[in-house]
């Protein structure tokens, strides 16, 4: 058995126990080829969400820090995220953006699922922000359909994307996963920026329409530093 089917059969129950998401739409993800997945991101565990809750495995982007721990904790959290299908990248800027494109590129050429938050960072405040173009670039240069995704609830188990989840009465997280976006008229144009813009926006219209969040025309991280 493989570690992410591992992880799957351990953790999986006990997430449905301790977190019981609600999971909507999950078979509109194509069984086989590449796939992308682009959703929102509003704390920390929906990484750790997204994995469990998908029959196949989801290759993603993550900080390389997250497998560096020396501790129990840090050494606990590299083998699960090393084990459902992180990759890890250093963010040094525009270097890091082009490395996570072009590993997203190899992932998807592989017939693989890749996920991706195109807000690039977590919302600091619950509403969705305008996405980046990375995965209008991805979608076009290797023809894969993009799954927008919604994750609900996960900021109120986990405020702030730090600490322990705390489930609590009332409180349930739910994942919708939309129909599959086609972009293949649009082969052959990753260079055009207007239609990236175009491409990006379409998936966050359907991102913003699965989650039900207020949507900022600013990028998040402009946001955080104001």
């Amino acid at each position: 058995m493989s570690r992410f089917r591992l992880i799957k059969a351990t953790l999986g129950p006990l997430l449905r126990v301790l977190l019981r998401p609600q999971v909507e739409g999950a078979g509109r993800i194509p069984g086989s080829g590449p796939v992308i997945l682009a959703g929102n991101h509003l704390t920390f565990i929906d990484s750790m969400v997204l994995p469990l809750v998908t029959d196949r495995q989801v290759f993603f982007i993550g900080k390389d820090e997250y497998v560096k721990g020396k501790s129990l904790k840090g050494r606990a959290m590299a083998w699960f995220f090393s084990g459902v299908g992180m990759i890890p990248v250093a963010r040094d800027g525009g270097r890091g953006g082009v490395a996570a494109l072009m590993t997203g590129r190899r992932v998807l050429e592989e017939g693989r699922v890749f996920g991706i938050y195109p807000e690039g960072t977590r919302s600091p405040d619950g509403r969705l922000y305008r996405g980046r173009t990375g995965i209008a670039r991805l979608a076009l240069m290797t023809g894969a359909p993009v799954v927008p995704f919604a994750m609900i609830g996960t900021d109120a188990i986990q405020p702030g994307g730090n600490g322990i989840p705390r489930p609590a009465p009332g409180k349930r997280i739910a994942v919708r996963f939309g129909e599959p976006l086609d972009f293949t008229r649009y082969e052959g144009m990753d260079r055009d920026r207007y239609v990236l813009r175009a491409v990006t926006d379409e998936v966050m219209s359907e991102v913003m329409r699965l989650s039900g969040q207020e949507y900022v025309d600013i990028y998040a991280t402009k946001a955080k530093a104001a």
